[in-house]
């Protein structure tokens, strides 16, 4: 695969309840930061990501979202409009770790983009 998801994202409406079904699930530990309530995983499988609460002010609805790495974020979004795509939370920087948006894809379908 060219382009390997680089990080998977659930969102839920009810994070610690996800959290514990997730880790018994699949045998993660989830390491929580209780002030953005976010769980980042820890898997044998590799590909990092967490479980996050859904709210009123989070740009993320309740569901699952796989990030796939890109080299420019900007020129990504735009091609994937072009193609049919509708960018839902535009770029946003995760400080000394790189950038993120969301877009949907012309089913609906959730699709994240990382750039270091």
């Amino acid at each position: 695969m060219s382009q390997p998801p680089a990080w998977f994202d659930i969102t839920a409406t009810d994070a610690a309840r996800s959290r514990a079904f997730y880790g018994e699930l699949f045998g993660w530990e989830i390491k929580v930061d209780e002030s953005m309530n976010y769980g980042l995983t820890v898997t044998a499988e590799g590909v990092p990501g967490g479980i996050g609460q859904a709210t009123g002010d989070n740009p993320h609805v309740a569901g699952l979202v796989m990030y796939f790495p890109v080299a420019d974020l900007e020129a990504a979004i735009e091609r994937a409009e072009g193609l049919g795509g509708i960018c839902v939370v535009p770029p946003w920087e995760i400080p000394g770790l790189g950038k993120m948006a969301v877009f949907h894809d012309p089913d609906g379908n959730r699709v994240g983009l990382w750039q270091r």
